[in-house]
This record gives structure tokens, sequence and C-alpha cells, in this order.
């Protein structure tokens, strides 16, 4: 396996390296302490880029969107010191596959990479939790380069669990609590004795029921949803 760690504190990227190296024997790490070195160190034969928000040479997210133009099939883990959800939610919009705040603990950021190793998302518990009501992330390309957006949906009428339970099977309702969790296909379908193929059709039935148009919206919505009002 080949990590790609592009964050100009040495400390830092240390410190990711001893605590990666837990994932397999032999992995091997890149270190890119500028914008420059990452754009001239990444391959696709990385199998997860760890990348730093602010480092030299970045202009928001721009540099995400260069690697991800550029090789679109690499892994984007964020790993950064802010904790704002606007910006969570503007990395993951950009194709990042998780984000991870450099205050969360070294187990926190082993387990979220093992997640998206393993084909998941990881989305932080606080950018969730900042999620109102209704409103969903909005996967457009034309956020401001300083900071994601949210993007409010149109009114749906499946947007409560007791609407989700009129339109979806008691499976695929058990397979959005399991997405919900952040867990990827395969462990969908084990917990449910289910193949890959079977949950990817469910999922295909949540995303129209949830009106959204992929994994990480549809993780932020279901962690919106509540139930509905009751009469009286």
């Amino acid at each position: 396996m080949k990590i790609l760690i592009a964050d100009d504190h040495r400390l830092v990227t240390e410190a990711v390296k001893s605590k990666l190296s837990e994932l397999e024997d032999g992995i091997e790490f890149c270190v890119a302490l500028s914008v420059e070195e990452l754009l001239a160190m990444v391959s696709d034969d990385v199998d997860l880029a760890v990348i730093d928000l602010n480092m030299p040479g970045a202009d928001g997210y721009s540099h995400i969107d260069e690697l991800r133009r550029r090789f679109p099939s690499v892994p984007v883990i964020v790993l950064s010191g802010y904790e704002d959800p606007q910006l969570m939610r503007g990395a993951l919009e950009r194709g990042a596959l998780g984000f991870i705040p450099k205050a969360y603990s070294p187990e926190v950021m082993l387990s979220a990479v093992r997640l998206v190793l393993a084909g998941g998302v990881y989305v932080p518990p606080m950018m969730l939790s900042a999620v109102p009501p209704g409103v969903v992330a909005s996967s457009g390309g034309d956020a401001p380069a300083g900071g994601g957006m949210l993007g409010a949906r149109p009114a749906n009428p499946t947007a409560t669990l007791d609407g989700l339970r009129k339109v979806l099977t008691e499976r695929q309702v058990e397979v959005l609590q399991l997405l919900s969790q952040g867990k990827p296909n395969k462990l969908i379908g084990r917990s449910l004795g289910i193949s890959e193929g079977t949950v990817k059709i469910h999922l295909a039935a949540i995303f129209r029921a949830l009106n959204v148009r992929n994994r990480t919206e549809a993780v932020v919505a279901a962690q919106s949803l509540t139930e509905a009002p009751t009469e009286g």
C-alpha cells in the first residue's frame, strides 16, 4: 500500500505515519510539504492521499480540486486543524471521502482511514449535528473557493422517518440505518446477510426517496430526519 501525506508540519506527518503504519506491514509513505510537492508526487498508484487544507501553496480547496481532476481514482481524506462544518462539507462536496479534524484522537483517525479504504465515507459527527432538518449538502461544483455551501433541496414529502417507511421496505430502512453509521457496502451486506449488489439496489431506492445523489448526501439527510409530528 502507498499512502501520500501532504502537510507542512513534520510532527504531524510523523505522527500520522506512525499511526497509519498499523494498517498493515510494508506501507510506503510519501510526504509532501507543499501543494507543489503534493501535485508532483501524486500518481495513480497512490492508494490514499491524506491532505491538509492549510499548507504552502494552498488556496481554499484548489489543491483538492486539482488532485481530483488529475487523479479521480485516488481516495482523498482531509486532515485539518479546522473544525468548521462548512469547510468539512465543502471538502466532501469536492470528492474527499473523509474529513478528520486534527483534534481527534489517533484511534479515530485510524478507524476513519480504515472505513475509507473499505469503500465508506467518514463524516465527522460535528458536521452531522450542524445540519438543520430538511437541509442536505449540495454536491454542486460551484461552491466558493473559501468555503462550502448548504444547498436546500426541494420540499420532500418523505423527509421524516414515518414518510420514509411508507416508500421504503423494512430492509431498505435497515440499509439506511447502517449507511448513516458510515458503514461501506461490504459491511452493510455482511450485517444484513445480503450481497453487495443487493445493497447497491437498495441504495438507489434510498437516494430517490431522500432526493439525494450520493452516499455523503444520504448520510447527512438521514441524520437530519425526524419522526413526523403526531396530531392532537
